[in-house]
């Protein structure tokens, strides 16, 4: 660790203003009023939830706010702007925002070949998305995210089972950061069984094993 001041957007994290309340939505609507800003114009944070006793328990949340960068917020989308006037498929997107999470929905003529060797052109743009997006960015195309959820945990399920019927651990293949997290989830549903990646960079593999005793 280092003593360095961790800086967003010109101004030093630790310093942002801090507003508390008695729940969520009290310190929400206060920054609100101090920032003269509504919610979807500000990020938040929470700092610290905790109960205090003075002779009656109350809650208090204190939250940190600053306005958001609205560049940066469009980032995704003025990037995916440019890339269709260059990329050599023809394709339509639809963006979906959220408070915390974009999706990015894609259609058109030739939207298959974005499915193709299982979602990987599909995953590569998402990807690329995350980089330079400060928002998190998933993409989606023909339910791709919904089936591909389902294989996998589905195979999660009967690898666990497996390594705790046997004890065998397994190793398996090279999977991207979403791929990882399913299986990681569903595999330590398993009493006695629990995950972890292995490797470096993007791609790394996911060992399945029996909890030591």
């Amino acid at each position: 660790m280092d003593n360095e001041t961790k800086i967003e957007n010109g101004q030093p994290v630790d310093e942002r203003p801090e507003y508390n309340g008695r729940n969520l939505e009290e310190a929400i609507s206060l920054a609100e009023h101090r920032l003269k800003l509504p919610r979807e114009k500000f990020n938040y944070e929470i700092v610290t939830e905790k109960t205090r006793l003075f002779g009656l328990k109350s809650k208090e949340i204190v939250i940190r706010a600053w306005a958001k960068d609205e560049d940066a917020d469009n980032a995704a989308e003025r990037f995916l702007a440019r890339l269709m006037t260059i990329f050599p498929l023809e394709l339509t997107y639809q963006v979906k925002k959220r408070p915390n999470n974009i999706f990015v929905i894609f259609d058109g003529p030739d939207k298959t070949i974005l499915l193709r060797s299982d979602g990987s052109l599909l995953l590569a743009i998402q990807h690329v998305l995350n980089k330079v997006s400060p928002i998190k960015v998933q993409v989606d195309c023909e339910f791709y995210r919904k089936r591909k959820e389902k294989k996998l945990k589905d195979y999660a399920q009967r690898v666990a089972h497996q390594v705790s019927d046997t004890g065998r651990e397994e190793v398996l293949d090279l999977m991207n950061p979403y791929e990882r997290r399913i299986i990681h989830i569903i595999a330590n549903e398993v009493p006695g069984v629990t995950s972890e990646s292995i490797g470096d960079g993007f791609l790394k593999k996911v060992k399945i094993f029996r909890v030591p005793r």
